[in-house]
């Protein structure tokens, strides 16, 4: 008996890994600002707080040089980070802060399914939750709500990326990772950045302040001032979704 039952578990163990393979895998959606009239030299900068510190000399930054800037925070992120949060709070002018979910949780759903390495939703209910809490957790803190999001990761199943558009949001993708989730060196980010074009949306991090993202995208965004390149918010033009990025399977 104890035999038939360790191997009922096995069994069932391996079910759950065949499952998760035969699923399709999530995909990154990269997007770019869509075309309008006029010159082709507005690009958007992105930052994700998933939870973590707050990188004030980034945000300082930003604010000195009066680049705008779109942020997707969680509400752990909110949480936590109260000097944060106020300092945004006062620069709304420039900064549009948008939904990163509750929990930093990927919009991936089903048994064993992750994105980099953190597990995503058992269910689509939860994927509910993890979307319209962060939402409201934002409308709380800021009075303002939000319309777009950003999954942990970056990373969706269809069945996901569906759901969050039903909600009513829209799904903020990119066109040029610069920090690789705040993990580059000054020197990487700054060289990543000198490929920026018009109609990028650029993706970085502003919650890990010991890494070198601020050093970096202090000296790539003053670069691209200089070549006349107009940064926007999200929420001042829409995206066009210019293919999907097959995510390696982990």
């Amino acid at each position: 008996m104890k035999e038939l039952r360790v191997l009922s578990i096995l069994l069932a163990v391996a079910l759950i890994h065949l499952d998760s393979f035969a699923q399709p895998l999530p995909t990154e959606i990269h997007d770019r600002i869509a075309r309008s009239e006029g010159p082709n030299n507005r690009i958007a900068l992105t930052l994700d707080a998933c939870s973590g510190r707050f990188d004030e000399d980034l945000v300082l930054f930003l604010v000195r040089n009066r680049i705008p800037a779109t942020l997707f925070v969680t509400k752990k992120w909110l949480d936590r980070n109260a000097r944060g949060l106020a300092i945004l709070k006062a620069n709304l002018d420039l900064f549009d802060i948008e939904d990163h979910g509750e929990n930093h949780i990927p919009a991936v759903v089903g048994a064993g399914r992750k994105v980099y390495g953190i597990p995503g939703e058992p269910d689509m209910l939860h994927l509910r939750r993890e979307v319209v809490a962060g939402a409201r957790a934002i409308e709380e803190a800021t009075g303002v709500p939000p319309h777009w999001y950003r999954g942990a990761g970056g990373e969706y199943d269809q069945e996901a990326a569906d759901a969050i558009r039903r909600m009513g949001y829209k799904i903020a993708g990119f066109s040029v990772n610069a920090d690789e989730g705040a993990t580059l060196s000054r020197a990487a980010v700054r060289d990543r950045l000198r490929h920026v074009k018009g109609g990028d949306v650029i993706l970085a991090h502003m919650n890990r302040p010991a890494s070198d993202t601020a050093e970096g995208l202090s000296d790539g965004l003053i670069e691209l001032l200089r070549r006349g390149l107009v940064f926007v918010r999200l929420d001042q033009v829409d995206l066009t979704e210019t293919g999907n990025g097959t995510a390696k399977r982990r």
